[in-house]
């Protein structure tokens, strides 16, 4: 028998299906964050008389973080099992 006969039939045997898998990362939780404990400026005026003018200043204080819930590795298997039916077409 020539390539020519075998090119014309396909045979299945036993696929396994659809396998689905993800890796989802979950959720994060995060306590108390301490930013430095900044407490501002503190102004002390003594005794005065007369026109005293006081200005507070700005306090800003940035904090940056970064948090990641990696979701690692998902596997997934569609093995076909035992006992399947083969048939060609």
């Amino acid at each position: 028998m020539g390539d020519e006969l075998f090119a014309q039939f396909t045979s299945s045997a036993g696929n396994g299906g659809v396998g689905t898998a993800n890796a989802n990362g979950g959720s994060v939780s995060l306590g108390n964050i301490d930013s430095g404990g900044n407490t501002g400026g503190a102004i002390g005026v003594g005794n005065s008389s007369g026109g005293v003018s006081v200005t507070g200043e700005t306090d800003t204080n940035n904090t940056s973080l970064g948090v990641s819930a990696n979701g690692g590795t998902g596997i997934a298997d569609a093995s076909g099992g035992n006992y399947n039916l083969a048939f060609t077409s």
